[in-house]
C-alpha cells in the first residue's frame, strides 16, 4: 500500500512572509523521494472548512499585522474550531513566526487592537511599542521536545512581537545563539501535542530536515494507526549548512 498524506497549508497568500513557502516545498520533496505521495491543500479565506477533514499535517507561515487580523477573523468565524479539534486528535503542525502567536491566547499590536487567539498554545504576545527594537538575525537552539531532545537546530529571525510561555507550557527549544521568544528568557517556540511553534525563518525546515521528518512521521502514524520508521535521506548539504551557521555564530556542533 502506498502511503501519502494530505498538508494543510493556511492562508499561503495572506501569511507566506520570509521564505516560509520552502517549508511546504522540503515537506513534498522529502516525502516525494520516499515515494509517499503527498498533496498540498490551500486552505483560504474562501475555502470551506470541509476541506480541514482531510487533512492530515498543518502549516502556517508569518505575516504582517494587518494580514494577522484578516486571518483570526477568518478562524474565529469557521476553520479555527476544526484546526483545535485536529490539534487535539494528535495531527501534528509546524506554525512559524507571526502564526503561533495567533494559535495562543492573544497577539497585542504596537499599534490597534489585541487580536484573540485560538488558544491552542498556552501563550501570550505583545509588540512592546512601535519604536521597540526587533528581533533579528541568524540564531540557534537546542531542541527540548522529547523526540528530537538535543538537536541543534538553526534559523533566521524578524520579528517585533515578544511572546511568553504561560502556565505549563513548554519551550520547542533553548536559545543558543539569537533572542528566541523575547529575549529574556532564552527560550525559542513552544510545542503542544505534536503541534510546534517556531519563530525561525530562513525558512525552518530546509536548515532542518530532522523536523521535517518528523512531522512527516507523525503524519502518516496518526493517519495510519501504526509506528512507522522513514527511510533515510543523503542530508549532507544541510548538515554543511548547519556547520557554516554554526561556525558564523561561534556555535560547536
Amino acid at each position: 500500500m502506498k502511503l501519502n498524506i494530505n498538508i494543510g497549508w493556511l492562508y499561503p497568500d495572506l501569511m507566506s512572509t520570509y521564505g516560509d513557502r520552502g517549508n511546504v516545498l522540503v515537506l513534498q520533496k522529502r516525502c516525494k523521494w520516499r515515494n509517499i505521495e503527498c498533496k498540498i491543500v490551500p486552505i483560504t479565506i474562501g475555502s470551506s472548512i470541509k476541506l480541514l477533514s482531510g487533512i492530515d499535517l498543518i502549516f502556517a507561515g508569518g505575516a504582517q499585522d494587518k494580514e494577522q487580523d484578516i486571518v483570526m477573523r477568518d478562524l474565529l468565524r469557521s476553520k479555527g474550531v476544526k484546526i483545535k479539534e485536529k490539534i487535539e486528535m494528535d495531527i501534528p503542525a509546524l506554525f512559524v513566526c507571526g502564526a503561533p502567536q495567533l494559535m495562543g491566547n492573544f497577539y497585542e499590536p504596537a499599534i490597534g487592537k489585541k487580536i484573540q487567539g485560538l488558544g491552542i498554545f498556552n501563550i501570550d504576545s505583545v509588540y512592546p511599542t512601535e519604536n521597540s527594537k526587533r528581533l533579528i538575525g541568524n540564531t540557534a537552539a537546542k531542541v527540548i521536545l522529547p523526540e528530537l531532545l538535543g538537536l541543534n537546530i538553526f534559523g533566521f529571525e524578524n520579528h517585533g512581537g515578544r511572546t511568553y510561555l504561560r502556565g505549563d507550557t513548554k519551550p520547542f527549544a533553548k536559545v543558543l545563539a539569537g533572542y528566541g521568544n523575547n529575549g529574556e528568557d532564552k527560550f525559542e517556540g513552544m510545542y503542544y501535542k505534536n503541534a510546534i511553534g517556531s519563530y525561525f525563518h530562513g525558512p525552518l525546515l530546509p536548515k532542518n530536515p530532522a523536523i521535517a521528518d518528523f512531522l512527516i512521521k507523525k503524519a502518516l502514524e496518526v493517519k495510519y494507526k501504526r509506528n512507522l520508521k522513514l527511510e533515510p535521506l543523503d542530508d549532507t548539504l544541510e548538515l554543511k549548512a548547519q556547520l557554516a551557521i554554526a561556525n558564523k555564530l561561534s556555535i560547536k556542533i
